[in-house]
């Protein structure tokens, strides 16, 4: 099955809003073999939405929109799809009556303007909102299927899996797997997986690289379940097989996730001392439920003044380098696992950006310190590109990798 995902609103034609939903239709599109001819934006005319949805039932079997469903003048994607169709508008009573039934629970008044949200092209049906006030839209142009979703990310996933997802037939059986990796640009990995990517081969091999991350996605078709989950399995070990430590962890596994059982596993604690990421490590870590077994505490030691009075740093060490230097990297690791008595410590300090850079000390630059039992002390010095909070975050999963190889080393 071919499908085409159509995204309508004046505020992303604008660039005002990032469309999320489009991404995140396409993932769950690909997990049921269904592909994705392209995507289409369009602003807040009929005319052109019109056109959209004409020039998109022509050519794929499922019409999956989003946007344009709200009680406003510019919410215009009923009245394409009825023009496209060739049909009028008729109010529907039930989804009327839902709308009336969504504000008396909140002990709202309805506006009138909210009853053009129960507007339905004739010969289409209306799928109910359980999150909101627009009702979705479900029909038939040509040999196409369409189904026109809100556009508000919440209420399209909610509206997609209770009312969409249970009607899409499935291409043939499919196995998914994600491996998730750190500490390589995406190229490299293309380059380590070549063969495995090859287009039209099964099971399909590709990367994505987000978040200073590069997750290889593994898509595997079969005639029976358990071909599918073979074929998968072995195409997730030979990736994990080449790839070797730059693994971290697969599906919906986080950095912080997969350290944190590190040290349950291990009964050992960790404690941070923050700089440049202003306590990113932190909030990470603590984000994991039970992490208060392992996480200790930390210290977001920003100023000079605040390394040396809670962590110890000594001033003459500060003048000396500078506080974004190995020595004091050193220190600052040092410094938290003595005040919190832990097994590990890690430590951050950088520049960030987008000023305070030199010559000798470009933005981007980061030092990252690792303490831990038997006297165990590493400083790693990187340099990341980015904003100023793409070198925050890198340096945060640096961190936390360089923890997470340590420990599997020792």
């Amino acid at each position: 099955m071919q499908s085409v995902i159509l995204s309508c609103g004046d505020e992303l034609t604008s660039g005002a809003t990032l469309d999320t939903n489009s991404a995140w239709l396409s993932q769950h599109l690909a997990d049921r073999g269904i592909e994705v001819l392209r995507h289409e934006t369009v602003g807040d005319s009929e005319e052109l939405i019109a056109e959209s949805i004409s020039r998109a039932t022509g050519v794929a079997e499922l019409l999956i929109i989003t946007g344009g469903l709200g009680p406003t003048r510019d919410d215009l994607t009923r009245q394409a799809l009825a023009r496209a169709m060739g049909a009028t508008l008729e109010e529907d009573p039930q989804s009327l009556q839902q709308i009336a039934t969504w504000f008396t629970a909140r002990d709202r008044v309805m506006t009138a303007s909210n009853r053009m949200q129960a507007l339905v092209p004739k010969g289409a049906s209306a799928i109910e909102n359980h999150c909101g006030t627009a009702p979705g839209l479900s029909a038939i142009v040509g040999r196409c299927q369409v189904y026109v979703l809100p556009g508000p990310p919440h209420e399209m996933i909610d509206m997609f899996t209770r009312s969409v997802c249970p009607h899409l037939a499935t291409a043939g059986l499919i196995a998914r797997r994600v491996i998730h990796t750190f500490g390589a640009g995406e190229s490299h990995i293309g380059e380590v997986l070549g063969d495995l990517m090859a287009r039209g081969r099964n099971p399909r091999v590709g990367t994505t690289a987000s978040g200073g991350l590069v997750s290889v996605r593994i898509l595997a078709h079969g005639g029976r379940t358990e071909v599918a989950q073979a074929l998968a399995d072995a195409d997730e070990q030979e990736v994990r097989t080449r790839l070797g430590d730059l693994v971290f962890g697969g599906d919906d596994e986080t950095m912080a996730l997969v350290l944190g059982r590190q040290l349950q596993a291990a009964r050992q604690s960790v404690a941070v001392a923050e700089s440049c990421t202003g306590g990113m490590i932190g909030e990470m870590l603590t984000a994991i439920a039970g992490s208060s077994e392992y996480f200790l505490g930390g210290v977001v030691a920003y100023a000079n003044q605040a390394k040396t009075e809670l962590l110890g740093v000594s001033k003459e060490l500060l003048a000396a380098h500078g506080a974004v230097s190995e020595p004091v990297a050193q220190a600052m690791a040092e410094g938290a696992r003595t005040r919190f008595r832990s097994d590990w410590a890690l430590s951050v300090t950088g520049i960030a950006g987008p000023g305070g850079g030199s010559a000798d000390k470009p933005v981007g630059l980061v030092y990252i310190g690792l303490a831990g039992p038997d006297g165990y002390s590493m400083v790693h010095k990187s340099s990341f590109p980015g904003s100023r909070q793409q070198i925050r975050l890198r340096a945060a999963l640096a961190a936390m990798n360089h923890l997470r190889l340590a420990m599997k080393k020792s």
